[in-house]
């Protein structure tokens, strides 16, 4: 059995950590993108192989620049035939509350950069060779209501890049479904710290409640979303955008008590 290869974009941490575990569990192998955690990278890349006997490798790049891009890319098929699967889980974000006026343009450039410019880059550089095999399977990451262009208060950048992003997501989709390949968004809930890296098992010993489901979002509710969208059988879901909130209104919260 050929295994399909994976390229997940900030991969080293977080719900991007959590997919990678995931995936690897699938037989996927994985290509952990990482800027600055090289430690985390690595040891993650290493136990992945070793756990589950697929072959991973961590490999270095900012998203954000086109020039990056091209070297993930190259050095990802240096060692892989192909890269049949990309999570676009990295996003830059600024926690600063800031109003749109007070971001300098360096900023805004980098969260535009890294939330949108990036999936144009990767995709531009990935889906000819897909196309080539015919299957493929692009995952973007949006944010609760994505679809709907909500504002969002102190949070204008990262809302415009992700919208825009939903909007590209299904533009992809429709422009590549007769070449097999799939694109959809996966939108997380309030999944704060260290519950992108917590299991189901975990959030069920937890408990909240002010969640409906009655416990906190974790990297797993996730991860699992998006192996299930990279399944074979799962070609026909393509141009959605799918909310994994455990029906928690996650803008309404905000704007009710003013947080970030």
């Amino acid at each position: 059995m050929i295994r399909k290869t994976a390229l997940i974009t900030g991969g080293a941490k977080g719900i991007g950590k959590r997919a990678a575990l995931q995936l690897a569990e699938n037989g996927i192998n994985v290509i952990i993108n990482y800027r600055n955690s090289k430690d985390e990278a690595t040891s993650l890349a290493k136990y992945l192989t070793e756990k589950y006997g697929t072959r991973n490798i961590a490999v270095k790049g900012d998203i954000t620049q086109f020039g990056n891009c091209q070297n993930i890319v190259n050095e990802s098929l240096s060692i892989f035939p192909t890269v049949d699967i990309v999570v676009h889980n990295a996003g830059p974000y600024i926690a600063d509350r800031k109003k749109m006026t007070d971001y300098s343009v360096e900023e805004w450039q980098y969260l535009v950069n890294g939330n949108l410019n990036a999936v144009f880059y990767l995709s531009n550089l990935l889906i000819p060779q897909m196309r080539k095999e015919g299957w493929g399977r692009i995952i973007t990451i949006g944010y609760d209501r994505v679809d709907s262009a909500p504002g969002w208060i102190y949070r204008s950048a990262f809302a415009a890049a992700k919208t825009a992003l939903a909007s590209l997501t299904k533009t992809i989709a429709l422009e590549e479904a007769e070449n097999g390949i799939t694109a959809n968004m996966v939108c997380p809930g309030d999944i704060i710290a260290e519950w992108k890296e917590k299991t189901i098992h975990d959030a069920t010993e937890m408990g909240d409640d002010s969640s409906p489901v009655g416990r906190p979002g974790t990297g797993e509710d996730v991860s699992r979303v998006i192996a299930f969208l990279i399944e074979e059988k799962s070609s026909f879901i393509t141009g959605s955008i799918i909310p994994v909130t455990g029906g928690k209104d996650v803008l309404g919260k905000v704007y009710r008590n003013n947080e970030s």
